[in-house]
């Protein structure tokens, strides 16, 4: 059995009878509160203010992905308050077109980590002060973290010495030769059937 955090019951009935705009529950132990889009700056502030919550320092801001869902984003704001020793979580759900409010004017570190749920999920902020892609390349294509994004991505960098600079190119794998028979999916590739010959290996048969 999961051990609850003491005080954790009293302090989620305090968030509801002060707070009705967050919906409440207590899972393995930890305070999970859900906001509607609109209310979180309102609701984040209340949680950073009031004394018996006191959550003043955002550890972390994701995104999670649900590609199934109309909705298919949350944005949780993990929440530790050191007066009290507690931490909270707190999601928001939002969809591809719709901005979440931007957290940063109640925890101005959200700045960063807002950007970084923006780089790698598409999900937007509005009012954030600078909204850009943060670990990703100028011009790259598409969210890396969105469950429908490919493995291999959309395009390759590498250096070109010929022209001394960096370049793009689409993505290009040989795989006319994979069947995906768990000894070697790459057996059909050149290097790999060369290594082979070279080391009088016998290449599997298909």
């Amino acid at each position: 059995m999961t051990q609850m955090a003491p005080g954790l019951e009293q302090l989620q009935q305090h968030i509801a009878a002060r707070c009705p705009d967050a919906k409440s529950e207590i899972a393995f132990g930890e305070l999970n509160i859900r906001v509607e889009a609109p209310h979180i700056v309102s609701v984040l502030t209340f949680l950073r203010d009031d004394p018996e919550c006191s959550f003043r320092l955002l550890i972390d801001l994701c995104g999670v992905d649900f590609p199934n869902r109309a909705q298919r984003f949350d944005v949780v704001y993990h929440l530790l308050s050191l007066e009290n020793n507690q931490r909270i979580r707190v999601k928001v759900e939002t969809d591809e077109a719709t901005a979440v409010p931007s957290a940063v004017s109640v925890h101005p570190g959200a700045n960063w980590f807002e950007r970084e749920a923006f780089d790698m999920y598409g999900i937007m902020f509005s009012g954030h002060p600078d909204l850009r892609r943060i670990l990703t390349d100028y011009g790259f294509e598409g969210y890396p973290l969105r469950k429908d994004f490919p493995l291999t991505g959309y395009v390759e960098v590498r250096w070109d010495d010929t022209q001394k600079r960096v370049v793009y190119e689409p993505v290009k794998l040989v795989q006319e030769w994979r069947d995906f028979d768990f000894l070697s999916p790459w057996e059909g590739v050149d290097y790999i059937r060369a290594w082979h010959e070279e080391k009088g290996k016998d290449t599997p048969n298909r």
